[in-house]
């Protein structure tokens, strides 16, 4: 047992000393840090930058009640009326005086209609504005011609009481999917990131040591399997050392600019509804699926003898995370899909797709250990196959670019 924790450690404290993984943990947290802070960042520009709008009005009688409305829906966007010619304003756009140019008028209605001008429309908060204090200001028009009331006015605003009553026993409220969707999301994209980063870390590890020729000497010395999974593990610890430090910054980078943050950091997030149960599940099927699809990039990283296969090798098993993935998206709207339940027993789908029932839907348990019994059956069983293609693999030199080379890694073992 002694190989197999110097294997591991050796495999941990080499990736974690190494300048790859030094730099790109900076750059990540660098950018989480960014991400959380991205409203003080975008204030920091839009200090300044006030979008001037000239309005020109035919009617004499509708620019005070639309600067009031714009006024009241975003103070960065100043509105000025203009009594000279549309050439004169446009010529101030081009000149960069003004940022636009809205021309108000009746229609045959006689309600309000607008025509805006500008160098480009790209501003779409600016020119979003406009339109809905111009919608605003033909509603209120239009409902005072037909003779109603404020009350009535407001009546026809408020929103329509839609109650939701699952019938179901112990059905999940509309809190508790909320909360669970948003923490599907989270797993989701963790075990996304997780096996297309750290699994082809793993790939490379070996693909790494078998050009050097130094699996020749291990693997005569160590046991297959303590090496492959001496690496799995190593590199696991590797993402759990990346992952705890961007959570670590994250929550503090959230908690420093969120001053509102009551009941704590879960319940601000609307986690706090999300039963214990939920998130134990949430944490068996990511340690099932990083082991499953690590376990696959070892067999896989010991077929190929050159660096630059490693990306061709394992594109088939990225390409069954990114089907998860979409499968899952899909699920989030309708988890009770018949499909979506077929899918999430086929063991590389079964992490994101049977907890995104788990979180969503009220099923039997029977169900949750049966996906568990199949991802620990098929981890098992690639483990056992994947040890005898991982002795005979390493040995394996030259081009590998085809999956034939299983059979070949297999042959190489039964002779040794």
């Amino acid at each position: 047992m002694s190989k197999f924790w110097i294997i591991l450690f050796h495999t941990y404290l080499n990736k974690l000393k190494s300048k790859s993984f030094i730099i790109t943990t900076a750059i990540t947290l660098l950018i989480v840090v960014a991400l959380t802070n991205i409203e003080n960042i975008i204030a920091v520009f839009d200090k300044d930058e006030e979008t001037k709008i000239l309005v020109m009005d035919e009617t004499d009688e509708l620019y005070l009640p639309f600067e009031q409305q714009v006024n009241a829906m975003d103070d960065q966007i100043t509105v000025i009326p203009f009594d000279g010619t549309l050439d004169e304003a446009e010529a101030s756009i081009i000149d960069g005086e003004y940022d636009g140019v809205l021309t108000i008028s009746y229609n045959e209605e006689e309600l309000p209609s607008g025509s805006f001008k500008a160098m480009s429309i790209t501003n779409s908060n600016a020119t979003s504005t406009l339109e809905m204090a111009m919608q605003q200001l033909k509603v209120t028009m239009a409902t005072a011609k037909m003779g109603l009331s404020s009350e009535q006015i407001q009546q026809l605003y408020e929103q329509v009481e839609f109650e939701k009553v699952a019938l179901e026993e112990n059905a999940k409220t509309e809190e508790e999917l909320d909360s669970a969707r948003g923490l599907v999301y989270i797993l989701l994209f963790m075990i996304y990131i997780a096996v297309l980063m750290y699994a082809s870390m793993i790939a490379m590890e070996v693909a790494t040591e078998k050009s050097s020729r130094v699996m020749e000497i291990l693997i005569s010395s160590v046991s297959p399997v303590k090496q492959m999974f001496g690496k799995i593990l190593g590199v696991a610890l590797l993402s759990i050392t990346q992952f705890a430090l961007i959570l670590l910054v994250g929550y503090q980078s959230l908690k420093r600019n969120m001053e509102n943050m009551e009941g704590g950091f879960t319940e601000y997030l609307g986690f706090g509804n999300i039963p214990t149960s939920t998130i134990i599940y949430a944490i068996i099927f990511f340690l099932l699926g990083y082991f499953l699809f690590a376990t696959l990039a070892a067999v896989l990283g010991s077929l190929v003898s050159r660096i630059e296969d490693v990306q061709q090798m394992i594109t088939p098993m990225t390409l069954l995370v990114v089907a998860a993935f979409m499968i899952a998206m899909f699920g989030l709207s309708n988890p009770e899909n018949t499909f979506i339940t077929i899918t999430s027993y086929i063991p590389f789908f079964t992490p994101m797709i049977m907890f995104l029932r788990v979180g969503m839907l009220n099923i039997p348990t029977w169900e949750i250990l049966l996906g568990i019994g199949l991802l620990v059956g098929t981890i098992i069983l690639l483990a056992v196959l994947g040890a005898r293609i991982y002795k005979g693999g390493v040995l394996l030199y030259g081009k590998s670019s085809s999956f034939k080379d299983i059979k070949s890694a297999l042959q190489l073992t039964k002779k040794g």
